[in-house]
């Protein structure tokens, strides 16, 4: 029965990895983030695959799942010391977006609490006259954006943690037996190889 339960909770872990790996792809999106786009969609297909693992029984996805979630931990540290500035890396730097453009996190601008100083239509006639306009400016917000994206991290990285005992847990229970499901989901009993007389 314990190894039930384990499979409910990894089931329950990837089903909550796969939600919030849609939503952080989606502010990536609005980002433009490129790196990270990637990256979370290579996560979100681990995921799928490790979560069809457990529920067949599958070892080789459940370790499949377990070698990607050690890649997403170190993933999640180094984009958390990027947004903090640790370790020589810069939140102002183009590492994110690829160089290809020159957007930064979606919430700089649209984090909760941000007040903008919006222009009227006058206001936004004089600034046509000058080299680059802006159609608003930040003034403050609750929370900055790095603490935001930061944040981000450290649930996907607590649920990759536990999600990474689970299956280690589930890996170190599950028969060689227990493999032999097909894509159906019968089990086929190994047989035992008669003797051959000759």
């Amino acid at each position: 029965m314990g190894c039930c339960s384990a499979r409910c909770m990894l089931i329950l872990l990837c089903c909550v990895q796969l939600m919030t790996a849609l939503e952080r792809q989606v502010f990536d999106f609005l980002g433009y983030q490129w790196a990270p786009i990637m990256i979370n969609f290579f996560h979100i297909i681990a995921v799928i695959l490790g979560l069809f693992g457990v529920i067949q029984c599958r070892t080789r996805y459940i370790v499949m799942y377990l070698l990607w979630t050690m890649l997403w931990i170190g993933w999640n540290v180094f984009v958390s010391c990027l947004y903090l500035d640790l370790g020589g890396l810069s939140k102002d730097s183009d590492i994110l977006s690829l160089g290809v453009s020159s957007h930064r996190s979606w919430w700089r601008d649209n984090g909760p609490g941000c007040e903008r100083d919006g222009l009227t239509s006058a206001g936004w006639q004089n600034q046509q006259n000058q080299q680059n306009p802006e159609l608003s400016t930040v003034l403050s917000c609750w929370l900055e954006y790095q603490y935001i994206e930061v944040l981000h991290c450290i649930v996907q990285l607590l649920l990759a943690l536990m999600g990474f005992l689970y299956a280690c847990y589930i890996v170190s229970t599950v028969s060689d037996e227990e493999d032999s499901f097909n894509f159906i989901g019968e089990y086929h009993h190994p047989s035992k190889p008669s003797q051959l007389f000759f």
